[in-house]
């Protein structure tokens, strides 16, 4: 049994161990907690002295839990979600009086198309909220939607986990930029030039752009190696790049349209034919009733949704 002076719990720790047995790696739980991995480790051994049990112990690259951790995560689970749970507010909520801070993940994409607007609509609603913006990796953003870390997911993925609440927005083409002044702007319009103009590939990752891979098969099927002047993995980087050399870069229409002007670029539709994207707000189920985060997504549905 712990000794009487053992560290007391916390529900840091608590959360940390949570983490870990779900994610099976120090390495990735640091990750989703956005925390270090000697943070990780020194919580470990804390929560090791209190229930005198290794709880995780080493397996290949990872870690894997012990039995009593095991028999535990179901009761720690309980609890953080009693303990978020009463973080919640429960008062009427008034978003003019409001100071509450909102976590949104979202892509560089996400950045550029759905804050500003966001950030406008709340200065005059609700002018003490507060807007905070969460680098996204597609591979935890459940896991931080379901631990309150944050408190939407705006964008296109198209693995989310099934048991979060989904609500479509839009649905987005795909749009090509060049700068002003392209020798080739002409040629690169067509079905027949486009292919062979330099191009700026942006690449889909795990963490952010998982639903552009089918459309960087599409462009990569199209386009000689030989004719791929930069990969990158941000369609922000790849449009400030094409403005600075002959390439071509190949963004979501929406956010072509908007840094085209900014960045002193042209925009055409592209002459390949690409798969649309279907953007969303992703929340977890226990935010859902949220007088707050229900305010929350009626903005952003009043905003970013189809008119139709």
């Amino acid at each position: 049994m712990p000794g009487r002076e053992s560290p007391e719990l916390d529900l840091r720790s608590l959360r940390m161990l949570d983490a870990l047995i779900r994610e099976g790696s120090i390495t990735a739980a640091a990750q989703a907690l956005e925390t270090t991995q000697p943070a990780i480790s020194k919580l470990l051994r804390r929560l090791r002295t209190h229930f005198d049990d290794p709880l995780v112990v080493r397996r290949g690259r990872g870690v894997q839990p012990t039995a009593r951790a095991v028999e535990m995560s179901a009761q720690i689970r309980r609890l953080l979600e009693m303990a978020d749970g009463l973080r919640q507010q429960r008062m009427p909520f008034d978003p003019g009086k409001s100071e509450r801070t909102f976590s949104l993940l979202v892509t560089d994409v996400g950045m550029v198309r759905f804050l500003p607007p966001l950030v406008a609509r709340l200065a005059g609603l609700a002018p003490n909220i507060k807007v905070r913006a969460l680098p996204l990796d597609s591979r935890h953003f459940a896991l931080k939607l379901e631990s309150g870390e944050a408190d939407l997911a705006l964008g296109a993925f198209p693995r989310a986990a099934g048991h979060l609440r989904v609500q479509r927005l839009y649905s987005d083409g795909y749009a090509s930029v060049v700068r002003r002044g392209h020798p080739r702007a002409a040629e690169a319009r067509t079905r027949k030039g486009f292919p062979g103009e330099q191009h700026i590939l942006i690449t889909a990752s795990e963490t952010g752009h998982a639903a552009h891979l089918e459309t960087q098969r599409a462009l990569t099927r199209a386009i000689a190696p030989s004719n791929i002047l930069l990969q990158v993995p941000s369609f922000i980087a790849g449009a400030i790049v094409a403005s600075q050399t002959d390439g071509v870069a190949t963004l979501p229409a929406n956010l072509a349209a908007l840094v085209a002007a900014p960045l002193g670029m042209s925009v055409f539709k592209t002459p390949v034919p690409l798969p649309r994207i279907e953007i969303a707000q992703y929340w977890h189920e226990r935010s859902h009733r949220d007088p707050a985060h229900r305010w929350l997504r009626s903005i952003t549905l009043e905003l970013f949704g189809d008119r139709e």
